[in-house]
């Protein structure tokens, strides 16, 4: 675990690591290509690790260069030896987006039930019903679910999605991908994340248009020679948590790595909250020391929409929005668990929270919190309650660290870098 306390204003430059959310789909995506692809500013989190390692297991070949540890080059194998049983698959959420190229690589793919974060139910309907337009097959038992490939097909594919999931988005893309077919698909999901895995398309000729209600695909007339080369974007979350943990104390600090425009719904929340924020040529600047809190309300309202707030930077806005003057209101109907793991958590450290619903709750700032034994009951609580930690009178310890590395391979290392009195103890 590790014991976080109140100190100075953060200050300094920091770095992000590369985005696991964006990681994990253009890794599934280089599988599907068929072809290599070198994979720049991988993280070091244990999904990304998990990931690569399902990879080798499934048949593909990964190699990292001398001394590059975060480039990675995905290369197809000749050798196939039926459909593999990846039980490691359990661990992990995004190990459904390799079911496209399963199915291209063994005819079928055979995966336990996704893991990863419990925030609530996330079921795989969806995707089913994208492999079945396809002309799959799936079925499923307690234990996993099997998708089979259909006889080849030519021909446009086109379905709308009833509601914006990133995950049925990319095994609409990838499934396109490894068939060869164009896809139009409706009410997509157009993320950062997804976004990069059709920029990393149209290095390797496929055609790609985005619209809000509309995504479509062409595939390109000859195969890609040579190695592509894609690069994973810096990890936007990341960012925005060492952006509230930094406004939270006062601070003044740089956070490099990152990409101006997946920071906007970010910077907008920072705006109404009164901390001077920019972002530009590739990294954020937060100015919270001579800040004045505008005490107006933030409705930080997580949202699949273009343009939305990413539900993963609610928590930590919550934790700071704990230390500003104002009644804030919190919802993510995306992640209906999420407060049920959050919530508690913040009660320990003496938040007052108000529960309108299960995904819906709202506070007033500012609150005085007090260091307590707190738990990272999954990724995205556990760097809330870091960023929650550093005005906490007293000591504040968090467990649960394997939650907290799932998606940061060192969220703890940055921040104190950047001045904050964080140190790892023995339980």
């Amino acid at each position: 675990m590790i014991a976080v306390r109140p100190g100075p204003p953060l200050t300094g430059t920091v770095t992000v690591d590369g985005s696991k959310n964006a990681a994990l789909p253009l890794l599934a995506a280089a599988a599907a290509l068929g072809s290599p692809v070198q994979l720049n500013n991988i993280p070091g989190n244990t999904d990304v690790q998990i990931m690569l390692a399902l990879l080798q297991q499934a048949g593909w070949h990964v190699a990292h260069p001398l001394n590059e540890p975060t480039t990675a080059v995905i290369l197809p194998s000749e050798s196939r030896h039926g459909a593999p049983t990846l039980v490691r698959a359990a661990h992990i959420r995004a190990s459904y987006y390799l079911v496209p190229a399963l199915i291209a690589r063994h005819g079928e793919a055979r995966l336990p039930w996704p893991g990863g974060c419990r925030i609530g139910a996330r079921g795989m309907e969806m995707h089913f019903k994208v492999y079945e337009v396809f002309g799959d097959r799936s079925s499923h038992d307690d234990s996993g679910y099997r998708v089979t490939a259909a006889a080849p097909r030519s021909g446009t594919v086109s379905f709308v999605l009833p509601f914006r999931s990133r995950g049925a988005t990319v095994a609409a893309v990838l499934r396109a991908v490894t068939t060869s077919r164009p896809l139009r698909l409706g009410e997509p999901n157009l993320s950062p994340e997804i976004l990069s895995v059709l920029e990393a398309l149209r290095t390797v000729g496929w055609e790609t248009r985005a619209s809000e209600h509309l995504l479509s695909l062409s595939p390109p007339s000859t195969r890609p020679d040579g190695v592509a080369v894609w690069d994973v974007p810096g990890d936007k979350i990341e960012a925005g948590t060492l952006a509230c943990g930094i406004a939270a104390t006062r601070g003044t600090a740089r956070i490099e790595g990152v990409r101006d425009r997946d920071l906007a719904p970010l910077i907008a929340a920072l705006h109404q909250l009164g901390i001077p924020t920019n972002a530009e040529a590739g990294a954020l600047s937060v100015q919270a020391q001579d800040a004045q809190p505008t005490g107006r309300p933030l409705r930080a309202i997580a949202s699949l929409s273009p343009g939305g707030l990413d539900a993963d930077f609610e928590p930590p806005l919550m934790a700071l929005a704990l230390s500003l003057p104002g009644s804030h209101l919190f919802a993510d109907a995306i992640n209906p668990g999420r407060h049920s793991n959050l919530l508690p958590q913040l009660a320990r450290l003496g938040a007052e929270i108000e529960e309108i619903s299960p995904t819906e709750c709202r506070l007033t700032g500012p609150q005085r919190l007090t260091g307590a034994g707190v738990e990272a009951t999954d990724i995205r609580t556990g760097s809330a309650l870091m960023v929650a930690g550093l005005t906490a009178q007293g000591i504040t310890t968090l467990g649960g660290l394997d939650q907290l590395r799932r998606g940061h391979a060192d969220l703890p290392g940055k921040l104190r870098a950047l001045g904050a009195d964080i140190c790892e103890v023995t339980p």
